[in-house]
Formats: structure tokens, C-alpha cells, sequence
């Protein structure tokens, strides 16, 4: 007798294990439409903030906090401080509003607020 079926049974039973966690997450997804932001006038540090503000805030973290550079950045003319609540919370003034409604519909728990305390709004 071959092998051959007991091997094809196998192969099936393992994509179908290997691929459960797909299946789960695109039955499972939210169905909501990303949450419209109260998007403050003019430009921000950088245009992708939505999907790297992250890569950023740890780099500015990295180079304040760790290197000293506190030194300003300038986008088109304007200065930004590396700061999450003096650079960042100055345009975007409610936590609530703003960070809260994206991270809870990624469901994600950033741990900014282990450290910085909010000086604005919620």
C-alpha cells in the first residue's frame, strides 16, 4: 500500500491548522470603518504619521532621552520639540479624541502614559 494518501491527509490537515488563525481574525474582524479624527489645520511632523507615528516617538525618545539631544525639529518652516505632550499634545489637545479612538480600534495598549503625565484635556 502507498503513502501517498497518508501524506496528502496530512498536508491537508496541517494547511488547515497553519491557516486557522486568517480565517479566525478575517471572521472575526470589527466590520467598523476606521474613526474619523478631528484633524487640527496645516501639516504635521511628517505625512504618514497614522502608520509610523510610533517609529517616530521612539526615535525622538531614543535621541532625547537616551543621547540628550533635545535640540527642536522643523517641518516647512515650523519647530516642533521632540515631546510627545509639549510637540505632539500641542496641536492634538484631547487624548481622548484623538489617541484613544485610533488605539481602540487597532486594539492596541501603548504605554505612553506609564510615564508621561497628561498636562492636556483627558
Amino acid at each position: 500500500m502507498s503513502d501517498k494518501p497518508i501524506i496528502v491527509i496530512g498536508l491537508v490537515i496541517a494547511l488547515v491548522v497553519l491557516t486557522v488563525p486568517f480565517w479566525y481574525a478575517l471572521a472575526a474582524g470589527t466590520g467598523e470603518a476606521p474613526p474619523e479624527l478631528d484633524l487640527p489645520e496645516g501639516q504635521c511632523v511628517a505625512e504618514n504619521m497614522a502608520a509610523h507615528h510610533m517609529e517616530l516617538l521612539n526615535q525622538w525618545r531614543d535621541e532625547v532621552v537616551r543621547e540628550g539631544d533635545c535640540s527642536d525639529i522643523e517641518v516647512n518652516g515650523k519647530k516642533y520639540a521632540k515631546s510627545l505632550t509639549r510637540g505632539c499634545l500641542s496641536c492634538h489637545t484631547s487624548r481622548q479624541d484623538f489617541c484613544a479612538k485610533c488605539h481602540s480600534y487597532a486594539n492596541v495598549e501603548p504605554t505612553c502614559w506609564d510615564c508621561h503625565v497628561e498636562s492636556f484635556g483627558n
